[in-house]
C-alpha cells in the first residue's frame, strides 16, 4: 500500500503546465520539463489501494494502477516500470494523450478529487527511458511464422510489438513516408514531441520488427497477394472516412479538413516544408467541432499567430458536475478546459467555445475565399436551428473537426481482402478480431484480423493500444494454437461512459 492517510493529508495537485506566454512561443510540450517527481510521489501516495480498484475497469488496458502508485511512492522506479509495461506497450503516449477515464473511475472521486493517475503514468514512462528500463526484448527463438501489419498507428504498433516478441517475423506497412500514423502527423508536437515516438520505434526495430513506409496496400501492393505471402495479416488502418459539412459555401477557399491542416503543421515541424501551406497567421479562425481534434487545431492556430480563434460545438454546454444519467464510475460529459482553451482564454479573456451552435453557410469574397460564417443557435435536444438567432462571425480560415465515419470506403484494400462494413460503418469482424464474412465479389483471405479504429470506430489512443494487444493475441492463437499474450478487451467492449 502507499500511505494509508495520504488521501486525507494531501489535496489533489496536478503537475502544472508551463506558463501560457512561454508555451505559445514554441512547439514544445505543454508540460515539457514540468513533471516534478516530489509532487508526483506525493500524489501517488493519495492512492487508497482499494479492495476493488475501479480505475482498472476505467482503463481499457486494465493498467495495474494501485501497484505502480505504490512503487512510485517508494521511488522504486524499476518495479513501477515493470508493472506499467505489463499492460501498456507505450505509456509515454498514453501518459500524454489519454483523457484519463481511470481518474473518473477512481474511488476518491465519490467524495473528493481523484489521484492524478495520468501524471504518475507519464512520470514513470519518462523514468523508464531515463534509467534505461526500456531495453529491447527480442524473442528467444523465431516461430517460423510471418505476419504483415497494415498501418503504423498505436494499434498497429502494439500488435506488431506483441507478435514480434512472441517470435513471429513481423513487417509493418505504412502508406505515409514516416511511421507513426496519427501519432506522427495528427497529434501536434505540443502534446507529443516526436522524439518519444522515434525512441520507441527504435526499440521495435531492435526487437526485429521491420517497417516499410510509402507503401499504400491496396494501391501499390495487392492486399490479397500480401495476405497470401504471410501466415497472418493485421489490418490497423484507422478510421479515415472524414465527416463532411454539406452547407452552401463549402467549396470556398480557406475551408479545410482539420486533419489536413494538422498534417501540414506537423510536416513543417518535421522539416519537410519551408512553410505550412495553410496557416492561421493573422487570420480569424473558426473551428467547427468540439472534440480533441478541434482543440488541437486551436493550439496550432494560436502558435501560428491567429488574429482570433472560435470553436463551434453543436452540443449544449456541459455542466460542472455529473448528471444523474452519468453515475460514477463512468467517464462523464462535464465541462472540461483543455490547454488550448486555457491559452485562448489567456489571450482574449473569454472562453473560445460557442456551444449549441450550427453552421448554416459560408460567405466568400470576390476572390472566392471564405470571409464569414453564418450560424444559428440550435433547439435543445434536436439540433434544429432556432429562427431569429442567426448571426455572422468573421472567418478567414475554417477548419472542419467533425470526426470520422470509420475506415475509408471503397479502397483497393477493402475490395482485395473482401472486407465488409458492420452496422456502425467499421470493418466487420468476429468475436476473435478475425475479419467478417466475405462480400459476394470475392473470398475473404483467411488469417486476416482487424484492430483499432478500423474495427472499433474513432476512439482514444488507449483503446487503440488495447485493440492492438488483443488482436495480436488472437493472431498468435490462430498461428500457434494457443497464446500467452494478454487480451485486455474483446471486440464488443465499449467505453465506460454513459
Amino acid at each position: 500500500m502507499t500511505d494509508p492517510h495520504g488521501f486525507l493529508r494531501f489535496p489533489r495537485r496536478p503537475v502544472p503546465a508551463r506558463p501560457v506566454r512561454e508555451r505559445l512561443g514554441d512547439w514544445n510540450e505543454v508540460h515539457a520539463g514540468q513533471v516534478l517527481l516530489p509532487l508526483v510521489r506525493e500524489q501517488a501516495g493519495r492512492c487508497m489501494d482499494c479492495g476493488i480498484p475501479f480505475c482498472h475497469h476505467g482503463c481499457p488496458l486494465g493498467n495495474l494502477i494501485p501497484e505502480w502508485n505504490a512503487y512510485t511512492r517508494r521511488e522504486d522506479w524499476r518495479a513501477a516500470a515493470e508493472r506499467l509495461h505489463a499492460t501498456n506497450n507505450f505509456p509515454e503516449f498514453t501518459g500524454r494523450l489519454c483523457p484519463a477515464p481511470c481518474e473518473d473511475a477512481c474511488v476518491l472521486t465519490l467524495d473528493a478529487a481523484p489521484v492524478t493517475i495520468k501524471n504518475v503514468e507519464q512520470a514513470i514512462a519518462d523514468q523508464i527511458w531515463e534509467r534505461g528500463y526500456a531495453a529491447p526484448c527480442p524473442p528467444a527463438r523465431p516461430s517460423g511464422r510471418t505476419v504483415a501489419v497494415i498501418g503504423s498507428g498505436p494499434a498497429g504498433l502494439a500488435a506488431a510489438q506483441q507478435l514480434t516478441r512472441t517470435g513471429h517475423t513481423v513487417t509493418v506497412y505504412e502508406r505515409a513516408d514516416r511511421v507513426g500514423g496519427l501519432l506522427r502527423y495528427g497529434i501536434p508536437a505540443f502534446k507529443l514531441e516526436k522524439h518519444h515516438l522515434d525512441r520507441r520505434l527504435g526499440q521495435l526495430r531492435a526487437e526485429g520488427t521491420e517497417f516499410r513506409t510509402g507503401v499504400d496496400v491496396g494501391v501499390d501492393l495487392d492486399a490479397a497477394a500480401l495476405a497470401a505471402r504471410h501466415d497472418a495479416l493485421v489490418v490497423a488502418v484507422g478510421a479515415g472516412e472524414r465527416r463532411e459539412l454539406p452547407v452552401p459555401g463549402r467549396e470556398l477557399g480557406g475551408v479545410h479538413q482539420a486533419m489536413d491542416y494538422l498534417t501540414l503543421a506537423n510536416r513543417l515541424a518535421e522539416g519537410d516544408r519551408p512553410s505550412p501551406g495553410v496557416t492561421a497567421e493573422g487570420r480569424h479562425v473558426v473551428i467547427i467541432g468540439g472534440g480533441d481534434t478541434g482543440s488541437d487545431c486551436m493550439g496550432t492556430a494560436l502558435r501560428q499567430g491567429a488574429a482570433s480563434v472560435v470553436q463551434l460545438d453543436i452540443n449544449p454546454e456541459p455542466g460542472e458536475n455529473r448528471r444523474d444519467t452519468e453515475p460514477w464510475p463512468v467517464h462523464p460529459k462535464v465541462y472540461r478546459v483543455s490547454h488550448a482553451h486555457e491559452e485562448a482564454r489567456a489571450r482574449s479573456g473569454t472562453d473560445p467555445r460557442v456551444f449549441s451552435s450550427a453552421t448554416l453557410s459560408f460567405e466568400g469574397d470576390r476572390t472566392g475565399r471564405v470571409r464569414a460564417l453564418h450560424l444559428a443557435e440550435v433547439e435543445p435536444g434536436t439540433r434544429r436551428p432556432l429562427p431569429g438567432t442567426e448571426r455572422d462571425i468573421p472567418a478567414d480560415l475554417v477548419l472542419l473537426a467533425l470526426g470520422f465515419h470509420g475506415p475509408e470506403r471503397g479502397t483497393g484494400l477493402m475490395r482485395q481482402l473482401g472486407l465488409t462494413l458492420d452496422d456502425r460503418g467499421n470493418f466487420a469482424r468476429d468475436a476473435d478480431f478475425a475479419a467478417g464474412p466475405a462480400t459476394t465479389s470475392g473470398a475473404r483471405a483467411d488469417g486476416v484480423f482487424i484492430a483499432g479504429d478500423a474495427g472499433r470506430g474513432q476512439s482514444l489512443v488507449v483503446w487503440a493500444i488495447a485493440e492492438g494487444r488483443s488482436a495480436a493475441a488472437a493472431a498468435d492463437r490462430y498461428l500457434s494454437g494457443s497464446t500467452v499474450l494478454p487480451a485486455p478487451i474483446a471486440p464488443g467492449d465499449r467505453p465506460l461512459t454513459a
